[in-house]
């Protein structure tokens, strides 16, 4: 498969998918939300796939959302709004149902977006200095989309902290929070990620995919037609043609505060 915004390597049993948009710290747009669920639908689907590695190349895993996307979302009508999100909603579920084992590794930033990425996987390894934010809130918005599969991950606590401050918070945070499993320096996350594919290749692959449907089952995360899915997508299309949205939009592209700062 040929991919404009992403690198797909396969290995014995492996496969890396790189976001690869490094002039822009693979900032999430339209194609690179279409292509990475188009990669994880079809690794999912082979038999000769048995953990998926996901990572970002250049400064950064992922900054949240590109700024012309953005710009692109601010002029969209409710029901093209509802359009995108359901596509963004349906980026975390492909990879929330997926059968793999998924390591996904974050360096740099992770901000926004990207943190339903980090939650909808498995294991998480972070290098030490990645920032981390739910920034949404300061753009007059709510990480809706996201929120399903974060709260899953972290619980509501934590989630109402980051979520309504929309700070920053370190790897180290992140991994007290829940978010993120392991935290490395750059020069052992190479070590790290072979450790984990050595105990993911030890176990059953049909296990692995059971186990994974015990967790969601437990969870309450297993039905694919969950109607959170659609009322978060509809939740930020709403949001984001509101007054407050388009004003933390418009701030954000200004490079200024909004004006409830």
């Amino acid at each position: 498969m040929d991919f404009n915004t992403i690198i797909v390597q396969l290995g014995e049993s492996i496969a890396w998918v790189s976001l690869n948009r490094p002039e822009v710290r693979n900032a999430l747009n339209a194609e690179l939300i279409h292509e990475l669920t188009e990669v994880f639908d079809w690794l999912d689907k082979r038999d000769d796939i048995r953990v998926i590695v996901l990572k970002g190349n250049g400064k950064a895993f992922c900054a949240g959302a590109d700024i012309n996307y953005m710009k692109e979302m601010a002029q969209f009508s409710h029901n093209q709004n509802i359009a995108d999100a359901e596509k963004l909603s349906k980026l975390f579920q492909t990879i929330h149902f997926c059968n793999k084992a998924v390591i996904v590794e974050v360096h740099g930033a992770c901000i926004g977006g990207a943190n339903g990425i980090v939650a909808a996987a498995d294991i998480v390894i972070a290098e030490r200095d990645t920032k981390f934010a739910f920034s949404e809130v300061r753009l007059g918005l709510t990480p809706a989309t996201i929120s399903p599969f974060v709260v899953a991950k972290i619980g509501n606590t934590a989630a109402r902290e980051l979520m309504l401050t929309g700070r920053r918070f370190t790897a180290d945070e992140a991994k007290t929070f829940g978010l993120v499993n392991v935290v490395v320096d750059e020069v052992e996350m190479i070590d790290k990620e072979r450790q984990y594919i050595d105990h993911f290749l030890h176990a059953s692959p049909d296990a692995i995919a059971e186990c994974k449907n015990l967790l969601r089952m437990v969870s309450g995360t297993d039905d694919r037609f969950n109607p959170v899915f659609y009322q978060t997508s509809l939740l930020i299309a709403s949001q984001r043609i509101s007054q407050a949205g388009q004003e933390g939009m418009k701030a954000f592209f200004e490079k200024r505060k909004p004006d409830w700062a």
